[in-house]
């Protein structure tokens, strides 16, 4: 099982929300709707011109921005992050069945380690961070490194995913995926099942998405 975080197992799309358009008023500006769904599932360099670019202010520096936000989604995290509904009982239920398990997110290392106290140190066998592969989603290399670093075979494995960023992630590495948008839709595609919310999602339906019976 390969879970990616933002959006899909943590209700933190909308600690971005505050982080961003915090960022985007010391700059003077405001941050427009489209821009900010552009960046749901992007890396924070992508994100970051994005958001200059949307102020007409291309000439900031990137990795100055990123640093401002980082360090406030930090505190952000480590005082408002919530489950999305469904994950607690699907992580534990995973976990349970004995199946090789990976975190696979484009958020940083340090945001990450917040973020694990909420999820449950325990909760996965392995955390390939954005941070720390040489390409993030929506190439493949994150899902490609979390199978090999389970030991898996990257089509015996699920991928859940809440962006169309993601998916083509997923997808692209050869996973089986299930979608379960939350800010932005996902169009239908072939080898992707959507689910409105994780409470659908059981071993069963894992299985099924691999043509197998459950464990």
């Amino acid at each position: 099982m390969l879970f990616d975080m933002d959006g899909t197992l943590v209700d933190s799309e909308k600690l971005w929300d505050v982080a961003l358009h915090e960022l985007a008023a010391e700059y003077g500006g405001v941050l427009s709707a489209a821009a900010r769904r552009a960046m749901i599932g992007a890396c924070m360099a992508d994100s970051m011109r994005i958001l200059h670019d949307d102020l007409g202010q291309p000439h900031r520096d990137p990795l100055v921005s990123t640093a401002w936000v980082d360090a406030r989604i930090l505190e952000l995290f480590r005082t408002g992050l919530c489950l999305r509904p469904g994950a607690s009982a699907l992580l534990r239920a995973v976990r349970a069945a004995g199946i090789p398990t990976a975190l696979v997110t484009s958020s940083i290392r340090p945001l990450v380690e917040v973020a694990l106290d909420t999820l449950g140190r325990d909760s996965f066998d392995v955390v390939v961070c954005g941070d720390e592969v040489e390409a993030v989603k929506p190439h493949p290399e994150p899902y490609l490194s979390a199978a090999r670093l389970l030991g898996v075979p990257i089509t015996r494995c699920v991928a859940i995913e809440d962006s169309p960023t993601g998916v083509a992630s997923a997808l692209a590495a050869g996973a089986a995926v299930l979608a379960v948008p939350a800010e932005v839709p996902i169009t239908p595609a072939d080898g992707v099942h959507q689910l409105e919310s994780l409470t659908g999602a059981d071993l069963e339906l894992l299985a099924a998405l691999l043509g197998e019976p459950p464990a």
